[in-house]
């Protein structure tokens, strides 16, 4: 974990801030470095990262407050698993604003940044990493969320990203739930590229659906 997290050290900059600490811990999260359930060692992250212990202490706090961890008390700091009605209430949220984006013409910029993440789970998928597969999609949808044109809506999306790769976690068979969703960004991206909002928009409200059926079922006990 130090020598993973020492390669961070260069996004703090000159001061190394609590906020800047959460922004690194959560990028991490959102590309499945950390597992729920898993304690986090202040003192081998603050060791990777060249920070403070009370730096520390407060980004974790910061990340708690996004229900990214949990403090237990006496036994420390643990990556949180969401529930399945953390999953439902996720996309909810999800169908307003990727269902609000798709409807927009994308600019250039964030043209490409869904192109190069579809790419990159292409290829990905193509090397049997199924891992790095959920992180270009967490990119794809990052990336579909900026047609929206606000920093506040990326930010808060960011955020939700991240607690739903927690949520990819419980899916016993990554491929199984990736694969098929490699070739839905590319239908989603044909129909945005070829200036069909709404089409757009009704394909996106399945996509989640499905998406949401599938992580809820694998909550579900004796499935």
């Amino acid at each position: 974990m130090v020598a993973d997290l020492s390669q961070d050290r260069p996004r703090l900059g000159r001061s190394s801030t609590a906020e800047r600490v959460a922004d690194i811990l959560r990028d991490r999260i959102s590309e499945g470095f950390f597992q729920p359930g898993q304690r986090l060692s202040e003192e081998s992250i603050s060791e990777g990262l060249g920070v403070s212990r009370n730096t520390l202490r407060e980004a974790f706090r910061l990340l708690g407050h996004e229900r990214l961890l949990e403090h237990r008390l006496n036994r420390g700091v643990f990556v949180r698993l969401p529930s399945a009605a953390d999953v439902s209430d996720l996309y909810q949220v999800r169908r307003v604003l990727e269902g609000a984006a798709v409807r927009r013409k994308p600019t250039e910029q964030a043209l490409a940044l869904i192109k190069e993440a579809f790419a990159d789970a292409e290829r990905a998928a193509g090397q049997d990493d199924w891992q790095h597969v959920g992180t270009a999609n967490i990119r794809f949808h990052q990336a579909l969320v900026s047609m929206n044109d606000s920093p506040r809506i990326d930010e808060y999306m960011r955020q939700l990203l991240a607690e739903l790769r927690l949520v990819f976690h419980v899916m016993e068979n990554p491929r199984a739930f990736h694969e098929p969703f490699v070739e839905r960004n590319r239908t989603l991206l044909g129909l945005i590229e070829s200036g069909r909002p709404e089409e757009a928009a009704a394909y996106m409200d399945d996509y989640l659906d499905h998406a949401e059926r599938l992580l809820i079922h694998a909550y579900e006990p004796n499935r």
